[in-house]
């Protein structure tokens, strides 16, 4: 039997790593040919240890450890690599945590990097919106990436349909009216993605590597309007949908939400910033999805809508 090859996966337990990892775990034809390396920073969690009981080869490293990144992709074919802003909120060590991960792929001489990348915010608006941090700071790891010859694939994810019922799509009192209050207009668009989509995106990437090394590839499953979220919503359930709504919140309104939730100031700045990329420049700069590659499935908002905890027992 011809030896697997290896695909060693970083943020296994989180959104997009998880996605990989179910994908090149339960997609039949991947199994036969790949096996997964699940890379946490801590084995012993609940999610870690799920995986493990699975049959998947879990092992640990710290981004902070360079020497404990080495190790965790040696010998691997390919390295699907992911960082979390969020974590921390510094785009300082989000950069450092990313170009520590390269060095380790550069010296294991990985066959095919795939990086979690996002655009450069402030080069792309012309200085307009310098604060969008989360995506410059994994736009200057995917800079140094290049620069390091590492044959890789640049992932881009859309937006999470997920945060709309987990954040931002909520009944408002007083007549608990479900609300979609942002500061943008009814027309402004996201390109709207699942994150368990990540391994059909890899998966593809991997089955045509040589055509897909050195390019960025969007992820998301369409660009949706922020009308067109309440309308899908409406269409899942028509008698809550029939009072739902968009609203349009003035800025000041809406910084204020936000540092009711003791957010620091700059964090408010990144939000409204990412806010407003998507109507004034783009979330991806306005270029237009091709996705046609990916042969499986990719998830609508309609059909998440339908199956989203935040929504269970509505009609």
């Amino acid at each position: 039997m011809p030896t697997k090859r290896i695909i060693t996966v970083f943020g296994a337990t989180g959104a997009q790593g998880g996605g990989v990892v179910s994908t090149f775990f339960n997609d039949f034809e991947l199994n036969t040919k790949w096996t997964v390396r699940a890379v946490t920073r801590d084995a012993s969690k609940d999610s870690a240890k799920k995986l493990a009981e699975q049959g998947v080869n879990v092992v640990e490293a710290d981004l902070n450890d360079p020497g404990s990144l080495v190790q965790a992709v040696k010998g691997s074919d390919a390295v699907f690599g992911v960082t979390n802003y969020w974590e921390k909120a510094s785009a300082e060590l989000e950069v450092e945590q990313g170009k520590n991960l390269a060095n380790a792929v550069k010296e294991a001489s990985v066959g095919h990097y795939i990086w979690s990348s996002l655009l450069n915010i402030t080069t792309l608006s012309d200085g307009k919106l310098p604060n969008v941090y989360h995506f410059d700071s994994k736009a200057k790891v995917e800079e140094y990436v290049r620069e390091l010859g590492i044959p890789a694939t640049f992932f881009m994810p859309g937006f999470y349909m997920t945060t709309f019922p987990k954040e931002l799509f909520k009944p408002q009192p007083p007549e608990n009216h479900w609300t979609l209050a942002l500061p943008v207009t009814s027309s402004a668009a996201m390109p709207i993605f699942h994150p368990r989509d990540t391994g059909k995106y890899v998966k593809a990437i991997l089955l045509n590597a040589e055509e897909n090394l050195g390019k960025r590839i969007l992820a998301a499953t369409d660009y949706v309007t922020m009308q067109e979220v309440v309308d899908g919503f409406a269409k899942v359930f028509p008698v809550a949908g029939e009072s739902a709504r968009f609203f349009q919140v003035p800025e000041d309104i809406f910084r204020g939400m936000l540092k009711g939730k003791e957010l620091p100031d700059y964090v408010v700045d990144e939000l409204y910033e990412n806010l407003r990329l998507a109507e004034e420049f783009g979330y991806f700069g306005g270029t237009a999805l091709d996705h046609g590659f990916v042969k499986d499935h990719l998830t609508t908002w309609v059909e998440y809508a339908q199956e989203a905890e935040e929504f269970k027992g509505l009609e």
